[in-house]
């Protein structure tokens, strides 16, 4: 799942720069084409750019999932997550992902689609803090217990403070990073044609690079 979400990742860069390079060969006049074949590309492009995105966005909650199942269920855990199991979710993810984002690029002006996306941001958001709060509150317990049956009784506040130093840190950069182009998307649907709404709008390329960021981080 480690090695998808990586994957997913370096594709999210790789498209991008695909992209930056063939609109500047474009632009100095390399590259001449009909601007029939110039749109195809560019839809394949994007449809790349916005696939990487979303499997990229669904293996953090996969890897959330798998997280939870390995403290929660320790002893059953081979029993649950098989190697069939783990093989079938990274193909149905990456499957996904391309038909959705296929759908996505075709039909960008649609509210519909548009409320479909920033929908399943919300259910990942929701799913990674529900999963990950429960997994910090069991370990902050399991070191209060063992702190407690400690003669003397040791303090396990350091212990809790670096579990939610590290919680903080692994939900806040996820919503920081996608927060922004999600708001962007419910402007889009709420209001498209209010002033605020529009000078938000234009700093949609920087909502762009902070997805970058989360890659890289």
């Amino acid at each position: 799942f480690i090695c998808c979400l990586a994957v997913s990742d370096m594709l999210v860069s790789i498209g991008n720069l695909a992209e930056m390079l063939f609109m500047l060969l474009l632009e100095h006049g390399v590259l001449v084409m009909r601007p029939s074949i110039v749109r195809h590309m560019d839809s394949v492009i994007d449809t790349l750019i916005c696939s990487s995105v979303v499997s990229s966005l669904s293996f953090l909650g996969v890897i959330a999932v798998d997280r939870y199942i390995t403290i929660f269920y320790a002893l059953r855990y081979h029993s649950i997550m098989t190697l069939q199991r783990a093989v079938v979710t990274m193909a149905s993810v990456w499957l996904a992902s391309t038909v959705s984002s296929t759908v996505l690029i075709a039909y960008y002006r649609s509210n519909t689609v548009l409320l479909c996306l920033i929908g399943f941001f919300l259910f990942m958001l929701v799913l990674m803090l529900v999963l990950y709060i429960h997994m910090f509150a069991l370990a902050r317990h399991h070191l209060h217990s063992i702190s407690s049956q400690q003669k003397p009784p040791t303090a396990h506040r350091g212990g809790s403070l670096k579990g939610a130093v590290t919680l903080t840190i692994l939900l806040g950069v996820f919503f920081i990073c996608w927060g922004p182009f999600f708001f962007h998307l419910i402007l889009i649907v709420t209001c498209p044609t209010n002033p605020f709404c529009t000078c938000f709008f234009s700093y949609f390329n920087l909502f762009l690079i902070l997805i970058i960021c989360n890659s890289v981080i």
